[in-house]
């Protein structure tokens, strides 16, 4: 079987390269930017470091803002409406995975009309061209949006997000630069950090995992558990190495899949609109217990590129135990919550079925079931 990698054309990383969208968009002949971002990005000035920019190098622009943390099937609707009436020939996100994705689906749309339905998009449909070309501009250093073919839109009708994986959505240019990182608060930083280590941490262990993603998902733990805590109060170093872990985490599980401690934040999202990096810190350690048996020696490696002290005179046992416990500990330190007071016992029914039906399950290194998910939701209460 031969393994694919799929990364971006170009890729700009380090204070500054914000800069270089100006370069890519006049070497690429772009007219006009159809720039997606949230209306708090707008807000806060986040926004205006991008399209400064674009006014200091004469390029035209439109801003699209009918964006919401957790992105919907009108947001996508609307987007694609507006992109028409724009005249724009390319597609500038900035953001985190909501803008990102949201521009992903207005852009597949636009291309490959016949999938305007969006709920068409879910799993791997088969759209015969790329989006419209995607400058990727990540504000949050977790999601690595910006190097994957994923995303994920919000069925409200249905309550339940569905995830697309499409090659043709992956952005031409990413341009990773921590300061438009700094601003973030620390709750963000914290959950989007810890949503960038569950990438890492799932890419590993997912069934699809072969060396070269290894490489990267090790790499990536490693710099994430050395860089969260002073991300989330906001040093230098923490900031860098953050933006620069959660991208690598992206290189490799894009191309690999996920597990259910995905699938499971998923459907928390969906149904309690709880952030995506809060599900996934919560999760996390509650299923990589679960998925401990069917993982050989990788927590091993969990362990040792998180830190962990002594691990090579461990048992199997110990390891696992230990891998699990710097998780527990990281979360804890950077102020994630272990339990979600908003879940209900009438809800697991309905969770456990939609966590098995999401498109991340069956990359999980345990085979699970309808039960085995519900249980495991149960351990947030």
């Amino acid at each position: 079987m031969a393994n694919r990698i799929m990364l971006n054309e170009t890729s700009y990383h380090g204070t500054g390269a914000v800069k270089e969208i100006a370069t890519e968009a006049k070497a690429r002949a772009f007219q006009k930017a159809f720039v997606c971002s949230d209306p708090d990005l707008i807000k806060f000035g986040v926004t205006a470091k991008v399209t400064d920019v674009l006014e200091e190098a004469g390029l035209a622009y439109e801003i699209y803002s009918d964006i919401k943390a957790n992105p919907t099937i009108e947001n996508v609707k609307n987007g694609v409406e507006a992109f028409k009436k724009s005249g724009a020939d390319y597609i500038v996100a900035i953001g985190g995975g909501s803008s990102m994705d949201t521009a992903k689906a207005i852009g597949v749309i636009i291309t490959n009309p016949e999938f305007e339905d969006v709920r068409s998009l879910e799993g791997t449909a088969p759209t015969k061209k790329p989006c419209v070309p995607i400058i990727a501009v990540p504000t949050t250093a977790g999601t690595a949006a910006e190097v994957t073919i994923n995303y994920v839109i919000t069925d409200v009708e249905r309550k339940r997000k569905f995830v697309c994986v499409d090659p043709h959505d992956m952005p031409v240019v990413a341009i990773v630069d921590p300061d438009m990182m700094s601003s973030m608060p620390k709750g963000l930083t914290a959950s989007t950090g810890m949503d960038a280590l569950t990438h890492a941490i799932e890419g590993y262990t997912t069934k699809a995992a072969w060396e070269m993603t290894d490489m990267f998902h090790l790499k990536a733990i490693e710099i994430i558990s050395k860089s969260l805590r002073g991300a989330v109060e906001n040093t230098k170093e923490g900031r860098e190495g953050m933006a620069l872990g959660q991208y690598i985490a992206g290189m490799g599980f894009s191309n690999v899949g996920l597990g259910i401690a995905h699938s499971m934040a998923h459907t928390l999202g969906a149904v309690y609109d709880t952030p995506h990096g809060v599900a996934c810190a919560m999760m996390l350690p509650i299923v990589m217990e679960y998925n401990a048996e069917c993982t050989g020696e990788k927590y091993k490696e969990i362990a040792k590129a998180m830190g962990v002290e002594g691990v090579d005179a461990m048992t199997q046992e110990e390891y696992r135990k230990a891998a699990v416990e710097a998780v527990r500990k990281l979360s804890q330190d950077v102020g994630i919550p272990a339990k979600l007071e908003a879940l209900k016992e009438e809800d697991l029914d309905f969770l456990a079925e939609s966590a098995y039906a999401d498109a991340c399950r069956p990359g999980n290194p345990k085979d699970t079931c309808v039960e085995d998910l519900k249980e495991l939701f149960r351990k947030l209460m």
